[in-house]
């Protein structure tokens, strides 16, 4: 009964969201493409947190260099947009590939630093290397000509923009279930509880940590690839350390223990941000008090704490 339930629960969700070009108007359409690609960003970083146990503070560093390859192609080669997001998900996996290399031989804290510091390092690389990042100036002026695979899709359209990113949200997040779901998933999970009774049953720890932080690096990449042409510009912010701390609060938020938990606390994040942004100037102020409010009395998330309750109620 429960497996049918989330089922028409996922298609009722899924419908929402391909009507939304339909029924809202353009503002509310960008809102729910930043919602999307955050939440992939969101949900690649709960691979290493929510599934191993790793709290990793230089996430940023992946979803920046998805941005600033696809950005660069598009301006130097009008490469179709799908090339471009295949490079940006190999960019991705092979800088998390090197850092988590350096990295997954320490644990907590030592981890969490040691990432952050390797996020500084490429943050200071885009913003300083300005003969290929063009600096602080971001790379901008580049225009998405087409998709790729023959169709012919006006990516300028802020609502075809939308379902691009929808559909390859979907696929991508589809993807990332399976691998969540697999053995593979299953031996990160046991490494989160227990490492060291893993390293007695004869597995390589590290060796699985490390191809968990290299496939979310890919994942962020994807992100990150996706964000460029929606931004229109691929700036030094998105590889700012202060960016990494996004994901982290949008797993917390929604609930690090269900894989839609990343999505949706990228949801309430952004509306909220939205919705105070437009109240007050004092913004940040608000909004970091109402996210504190809601992280100290909603322990396993918004959406951990509503599946709780409702299971309470049966």
């Amino acid at each position: 009964m429960r497996l049918p339930l989330t089922i028409a629960t996922l298609i009722i969700i899924l419908a929402m969201l391909v009507a939304i070009p339909w029924v809202a108007p353009y503002f509310y359409i960008f809102i729910a493409t930043e919602i999307l690609i955050l939440g992939l960003f969101a949900a690649s970083f709960n691979l290493i947190f929510g599934y191993t146990g790793m709290l990793s503070f230089g996430h940023a560093a992946f979803f920046g260099v998805g941005a600033y390859a696809t950005a660069m192609l598009l301006q130097s080669l009008q490469w179709p947009l799908l090339a471009c997001l295949a490079v940006s998900v190999g960019a991705g996996g092979l800088l998390a590939l090197v850092i988590g290399f350096l990295s997954v031989r320490l644990d907590q804290v030592y981890f969490a630093m040691l990432t952050l510091a390797f996020g500084m390092m490429v943050f200071a690389v885009v913003h300083q290397w300005r003969s290929v990042t063009n600096g602080s100036d971001g790379i901008a002026g580049f225009v998405v000509t087409s998709f790729g695979l023959g169709l012919n899709l006006t990516l300028g359209d802020p609502a075809v923009y939308y379902q691009v990113v929808l559909c390859i949200v979907v696929l991508a997040s589809a993807l990332l279930y399976l691998i969540c779901r697999s053995s593979f998933g299953l031996i990160l999970r046991a490494i989160r509880q227990n490492p060291e009774r893993v390293a007695f049953c004869g597995l390589n720890v590290r060796s699985y940590r490390l191809a968990a932080f290299t496939v979310a690096g890919a994942f962020a990449g994807l992100a990150g690839g996706l964000m460029a042409p929606f931004l229109r510009i691929a700036s030094p912010e998105l590889v700012h350390w202060s960016m990494s701390a996004e994901p982290v609060l949008m797993t917390i938020l929604g609930g690090s223990g269900y894989f839609l938990g990343p999505f949706f606390g990228a949801g309430m994040f952004v509306l909220l941000e939205t919705w105070i942004t437009s109240m007050t100037h004092a913004w940040m102020l608000v909004l970091g008090i109402v996210l504190a409010l809601m992280v100290m009395f909603f322990r396993r998330g918004v959406l951990g704490t509503m599946l709780d309750w409702w299971q309470e109620r049966k």
